[in-house]
């Protein structure tokens, strides 16, 4: 009996930490307390429940038939727990694993640049970083990866996951995908490479003849409130008439990063954000700023804008009145701390909601658009598996993809069902002798990389950015 209680004393110290954590626990939630600073509501009550378990680690250790790994058995019983939570946002993080976590932090990383997620059990992806090796090989928000290279997906963690994807510069990984509005799965082979967290970008726009400010926030790390009081203040020394946020594609970050930005953007009027506890009490936060920016704001959003991106959206249009234009938002509504274990690896916990100015929820949800706008079909399309040339009376998903392409690009195929017929041939003939190609009508392996290429140039081009256009319309109007 004697040692068993040693093993859920043991146990105990694993999961719950100490003074470390518990300085950790405090700086965002001020009113959790220590288990072990509370005897009768700590350590005394979790040692019976625990019994149970040290019961069956001890019997696992000294009669299983093969020897076992000690580290892996308690590995195994956290991840179990946390398993249990149902919550894709709380992950167990093993020593190696937590090391990686944090080198992701830094101001570069080795891997493909792709904020992943698990949603309903499926492992997606919520956003590519900018100009990382997944935004250049076509992943978009929303993709669910089934394979990674050739192996199931099923049963990893986010961490895990994650573990398979980063690796050594230079070296391949390939992702089985499965898209919306495509029937079978799509393959990428991407090469890793230094993934750089430039997080702001700025640009003066000049829109009927007036000037306007962009600045694209691509998530929020640890400089970026910085670099964004410091791009906005050159915009502003141009006598800027308005101001263009970005956060399209952003899939947030570190919630002081958006706090601190807040506070440059929204009045007290209200919270810009409400943080509440399992026990339903909420920590509100307040700007100190007395009055709005003496210029009109507008937010460009989509479906990749998500949790720290989702406060900024909030706050600035139940405050301000800001217009949002775009697209619905992710829809992640809670707060997750990664707390360091005593015995080595972290716990990643969900612990606590966060709520919109007006006290909404909008885990699941998302934040409608004040004005819906969608991008042409083209910003979509996707990429063309080439295996062989497509040609008249074919049939294939591909074909739809380049037909697709065509239409974006002003070559009427006629039909985007994926059905070769006499009218896409026509629109291939005319698109090859434009481009300078043999003029077969067949979509061969030249054509496909024309075609993508010419769509990834119109996509740069921000005349065919529909969203961003509406949102200088909206701001001369406001002017």
């Amino acid at each position: 009996m004697k040692k068993r209680w040693l093993v859920i004393i043991s146990v105990c110290s694993f999961l719950l930490g100490a003074g470390g954590i518990y300085a950790s626990m405090m700086w965002i939630f001020p009113n959790w307390q220590d288990p072990q600073s509370n005897q009768e509501s700590g350590t005394v009550q979790i040692l019976p429940a625990m019994e149970k378990v040290a019961e069956a680690y001890d019997l696992i250790q000294h009669a299983y038939v093969e020897e076992v790994d000690t580290k892996k058995l308690i590995q195994g019983a956290i991840q179990g727990m946390v398993a249990t939570l149902q919550d894709p946002y709380s992950v167990y993080m093993d020593e190696e694993t937590a090391e990686r976590f944090n080198e992701s932090m830094d101001s570069s990383f080795n891997g493909i640049g792709a904020q992943i997620a698990i949603q309903e059990g499926k492992l997606v992806i919520i956003s590519p970083i900018k100009n990382s090796p997944a935004e250049k090989a076509g992943l978009k928000a929303k993709d669910q990866i089934i394979k990674i290279d050739g192996d199931s997906v099923d049963g990893l963690d986010l961490y895990e996951a994650s573990s398979k994807i980063r690796g050594k510069k230079g070296t391949a990984v390939t992702l089985d995908i499965m898209r919306s509005g495509v029937s079978k799965s799509l393959n990428y082979e991407i090469v890793r490479d230094e993934v750089p967290i430039l997080t702001v970008f700025s640009e003066l726009k000049e829109s009927g003849g007036k000037k306007f400010g962009y600045v694209e926030i691509t998530s929020f790390a640890e400089g970026t409130a910085k670099d964004f009081e410091a791009e906005l203040k050159e915009l502003e020394a141009e006598n800027i008439e308005g101001l263009v946020i970005d956060v399209r594609g952003n899939p947030g970050g570190m919630l002081i990063s958006v706090q601190e930005i807040l506070a440059q953007l929204v009045t007290g009027e209200k919270p810009y954000v409400q943080i509440e506890e399992r026990s339903g009490k909420k920590q509100t936060y307040y700007s100190e700023l007395e009055k709005e920016k003496g210029y009109p704001i507008t937010v460009l959003i989509d479906e990749g804008s998500a949790s720290a991106s989702e406060i900024l959206v909030a706050a600035l249009n139940e405050i301000n009145g800001t217009t949002l234009i775009g697209t619905k938002t992710f829809g992640k509504g809670t707060v997750q701390q990664p707390i360091p274990l005593e015995a080595g690896g972290n716990l990643k916990l969900t612990m606590a909601k966060w709520l919109t100015p007006d006290g909404n929820w909008i885990h699941g949800k998302g934040i409608d658009p004040t004005i819906e706008v969608q991008q042409p079909a083209y910003f979509n399309a996707h990429a063309i598996e080439y295996k062989e040339p497509l040609k008249l009376n074919m049939n294939d998903e591909n074909i739809k993809f380049a037909q697709e392409m065509l239409k974006g690009l002003g070559f009427s195929p006629g039909r985007i069902d994926g059905y070769f017929d006499e009218q896409t041939e026509k629109a291939v003939r005319a698109f090859q002798s434009i481009e300078e190609l043999p003029i077969t009508g067949e979509i061969d392996e030249k054509t496909v990389a024309k075609l993508e290429g010419k769509i990834a140039d119109f996509i740069k081009d921000e005349k065919n950015d529909i969203q961003l256009q509406v949102a200088l319309k909206s701001l001369q109007k406001n002017n």
